[in-house]
């Protein structure tokens, strides 16, 4: 018998399941209005009865997915346009048996896997094949699945355009997601260097391996937000914006591969139990300054003040300095703070090459 979820835990699922509802609203609303405006397009200017597939191909071309690119519908329309016209041609020349159902089959899920890489998107070409072949003939005539679904993938694109999602919304949430975890990081490591802990070490580093995948995310959020900011006359006005958060997710992908090396180097260093407290300070003015990054998003005026704390926090990084009485693993630690306080620097808008003179000689 399946256990009972306790009153925290469905208490965590509702509000998750609320969350995903509510985020998901203005994609509900963009698919509802572009299926219903290719079905009435085949239905009364083209006289088809019943246009299913206009429905079918233009919704799940939108879907809910992430990448709400033009190309992406483009793709994910011609291949289902594919799989119906692949599947009509053959109800034309062989008619409707085992072997033909196996035939199609065999095609849809070839095409479909040529297409996309995507596993999912097979099974969508797949049942655009199997609605044509398997369910009663369509009135629309020869061909008519395929005219439908034209119209069903031609329209999803358009919308893409007319009826833009917000752009930034998405990115945004993915780049706030990344950065707070970012500063979570920060802050398990500054524990567990200022009391020699290693388990608080071992969890900042379980979390930073996790990063890449909403690092990955962000990025993907992004590119869409892009794309679709660049050929909307409604969204064009964000570029700026976009562009900007663009040069802010480089720079945070290689700050977070930095701080994966930086706490796996913690991480070892604390086998002895021993504190840091001078290199934990240090790694507190970056928690500091990754904190008011992350407020940036939403208060410009931050972003001076994150880059003032990055930069006054350079001229303490000498190895020397910083740990006079050190060995040369803490030493080394030190040195691996460099290439991070760098990014952070560029993730503040500074170029590199002024970030890199800052920096002081080894």
């Amino acid at each position: 018998m399946a256990e009972r979820l306790t009153p925290a835990a469905a208490s965590l699922w509702a509000g998750a399941a609320r969350r995903r509802f509510i985020e998901s609203l203005p994609a509900l609303a963009q698919i509802v209005v572009t299926a219903m405006v290719a079905f009435a397009f085949s239905h009364w200017v083209l006289g088809h009865r019943t246009p299913l597939l206009s429905i079918t191909v233009a919704a799940a071309s939108l879907g809910f997915t992430r990448d709400a690119r033009p190309m992406r519908v483009l793709r994910t329309a011609a291949g289902m346009i594919v799989g119906v016209l692949l599947a009509e041609v053959a109800l034309h020349l062989f008619g409707v048996g085992f072997w033909q159902i196996a035939l199609i089959t065999a095609l849809a899920l070839g095409v479909s896997r040529f297409v996309s890489a995507d596993p999912g998107f097979a099974s969508t070409v797949l049942v655009q094949a199997m609605i044509v072949l398997l369910l009663p003939p369509s009135s629309s005539g020869l061909f008519g699945g395929t005219v439908d679904g034209v119209i069903g993938g031609g329209v999803a694109v358009l919308a893409t355009v007319l009826l833009p999602r917000d752009p930034r919304r998405e990115a945004m949430r993915a780049a706030e997601h990344s950065l707070r975890s970012f500063v979570v990081v920060l802050r398990m490591l500054v524990a567990a260097l200022a009391y020699g802990e290693r388990s608080q070490s071992a969890q900042a580093l379980d979390l930073a391996r996790t990063s890449q995948a909403p690092t990955d995310a962000w990025s993907a959020s992004l590119e869409s937000a892009l794309s679709v900011a660049r050929i909307s006359p409604f969204l064009r006005r964000y570029l700026p914006e976009l562009e900007a958060q663009q040069v802010l997710h480089r720079s945070m992908d290689l700050a977070w591969r930095n701080l994966r090396v930086v706490t796996r180097r913690a991480d070892y260093l604390l086998r002895d139990g021993l504190p840091r407290p001078a290199i934990a300070d240090a790694v507190h003015q970056l928690q500091l300054g990754g904190e008011l990054l992350h407020d940036s998003f939403r208060d410009l005026e931050q972003l001076p003040a994150a880059r003032a704390v990055f930069a006054g926090l350079v001229t303490r990084l000498g190895p020397e300095r910083l740990v006079p009485e050190g060995n040369a693993r803490d030493r080394g630690l030190v040195i691996a703070l460099h290439p991070l306080l760098i990014d952070l620097l560029c993730a503040t808008g500074m170029p590199q090459s002024e970030a890199q003179r800052l920096l002081p000689e080894l």
